[in-house]
């Protein structure tokens, strides 16, 4: 039995064979299993290629992603402005430790940022060893005391591949969990056009292996 090559099935496929030579595959395809699979291989591909032409992500979906990358490297100088605007008032790696427990390191940073409107208060845990961090943290709007940052997208990332979206609750608190690269960026949408992004070179090092 003649089979036909892949190229014939898949221009038959995208319909651009002559009658004749259609007929002839359709025959072909009722007594031969092996070219019936590769047929119906193909169509599957191009059914997923039609799908995919036609797919609108939702916009709160692309306007995380392009906040991701607002907060890469690629992106550093095009909102350095949003950058700008991030001051660190707190941070307990920056502490003296008490004598005799220096060299031992933590498991766990305390973190207090201001980022016009918010105040963002952020806690960092290693978990299972050091192999994933344990991301907390709550957002304040300090033009308000009273206010919290609820329903506010927030974006955590390792920047090794490794994203999750999520928002602030009814009470402006955010978590998340997530391999450890040792890297954290953590990117907020505020009320601004420049998303709020605070990025941390070895965010929990004294901890990692």
């Amino acid at each position: 039995m003649k089979h036909f090559t892949t190229v014939e099935w898949i221009d038959l496929v995208n319909q651009v064979v002559s009658p004749s030579v259609k007929q002839a595959m359709e025959e072909h395809l009722a007594d031969c299993k092996q070219c019936t699979t590769e047929f119906l291989r193909w169509q599957r591909i191009r059914e997923l290629t039609l799908g995919e032409a036609s797919y609108q992500p939702p916009d709160q979906t692309v306007r995380i992603v392009k906040a991701a990358y607002a907060g890469s490297q690629l992106a550093a100088h095009r909102h350095q402005g949003a950058r700008g605007v991030v001051q660190i008032l707190f941070d307990s790696f920056l502490q003296p430790a008490l004598a005799g427990v220096r060299s031992g390191g933590s498991g766990t940073r305390r973190m207090l940022y201001g980022a016009d409107p918010y105040q963002i208060d952020l806690q960092i845990e290693g978990q299972q060893e050091g192999k994933s961090l344990l991301v907390t943290g709550q957002l304040m709007d300090f033009r308000q005391p009273e206010m919290v940052g609820s329903e506010v997208p927030v974006l955590f990332s390792n920047l090794r591949g490794g994203i999750i979206q999520g928002r602030t609750n009814q009470f402006g608190e955010f978590r998340a969990e997530m391999e450890n690269s040792g890297d954290l960026e953590l990117v907020f949408h505020g009320d601004k056009d420049e998303p709020i992004v605070i990025s941390l070179r070895d965010a929990l090092g004294r901890f990692r292996a």
